[in-house]
């Protein structure tokens, strides 16, 4: 395989046991620490799509690092290293897998997915209509689709490691992890969104959403998982921000957009995507890193 062909799993050229096997992510014990390859498979309503996207990993896995490094004076993250020269035998064929492992610590996880949102669209937005609420968060008249809240909200959701994770109340929350864990949370949660929304400001770009992991090494909090990538954010660009309209979001909206339009019935394996749609995907995948990290 090419070093620019898709990597679809890094099973063959890991010498070390696999413990977890994502929709994109794998995860390898490395003793001490844990080594998370990113691959290029995508999915979309639950299911991984084929073919898989060349270069997706290479940016989820380099976005992850650079906004780990951009955060890590306010929150303490998981990294060790990003070297896949550090792995030496390891690693069977460095070339195929660089920019694409993350080397960690090994954090005991919250089973909780921290939600923020600063604007009202998505799932948010079908709450609202129904509710006039967002997980329980009682929300003004009014509101229209894709508007700015007047400041972010937190809107956990509890994961299941099998079928959709479960939108949960802050009180429901308490329950699970503890009052005082659910307020650092919280707190470090909308902070941290706050943080990239305005550094996203700079370069045309809107940070509508996000989500966080966080785990405990000790008693320390720290962040870990992916963090502002487009799997786990919504980003839209300035130029396309409208109210009560569905924003072509920068990430595998190519994607949804082809399975919502082709017929399929989301319910059976789909059919392959086409070379366009990839490529399309591919192209707004890399373009979301460049207009991230390039320098101002």
């Amino acid at each position: 395989m090419g070093a620019n062909a898709a990597l679809t799993t890094a099973e063959h050229l890991i010498k070390a046991p696999l413990v977890y096997k994502g929709k994109v992510r794998e995860l390898y014990d490395l003793g001490e620490h844990y080594l998370i390859v990113v691959t290029d498979r995508i999915s979309a309503f639950d299911y991984i799509l084929k073919p898989a996207v060349p270069g997706k990993g290479n940016v989820l896995n380099t976005l992850s690092k650079f906004w780990f490094d951009v955060t890590a004076p306010f929150m303490a993250n998981h990294v060790v290293h990003t070297d896949v020269e550090l792995l030496k035998d390891i690693v069977t064929e460095p070339e195929l897998l660089k920019d694409r492992i993350m080397v960690t610590q090994k954090a005991a996880r919250i089973q909780i997915e921290c939600v923020v949102r600063g604007y009202i669209t998505g799932g948010g937005w079908r709450q609202y209509q129904e509710t006039g609420m967002i997980n329980g968060i009682k929300l003004p008249e009014g509101l229209r689709k894709n508007q700015v809240l007047e400041y972010p909200i937190f809107t956990p959701a509890a994961k299941n490691d099998v079928g959709h994770d479960e939108d949960i109340t802050y009180d429901q929350m308490c329950e699970l992890v503890g009052e005082q864990v659910t307020q650092q949370l919280q707190a470090k949660s909308i902070a941290l969104y706050a943080l990239a929304h305005t550094y996203c400001e700079h370069r045309g770009i809107i940070l509508a959403d996000t989500k966080f992991e966080f785990g405990f090494i000790g008693d320390e909090l720290i962040l870990i998982d992916e963090v502002f990538t487009p799997d786990s954010s919504r980003y839209w660009a300035q130029d396309k921000y409208e109210l009560d309209t569905e924003i072509d979001s920068m990430d595998k909206e190519p994607v949804r957009t082809y399975l919502a339009n082709s017929g399929w019935d989301k319910n059976s394996e789909p059919d392959e995507l086409p070379a366009s749609v990839v490529e399309e995907t591919s192209r707004r995948y890399r373009e979301i890193l460049d207009r991230l990290t390039a320098e101002e």
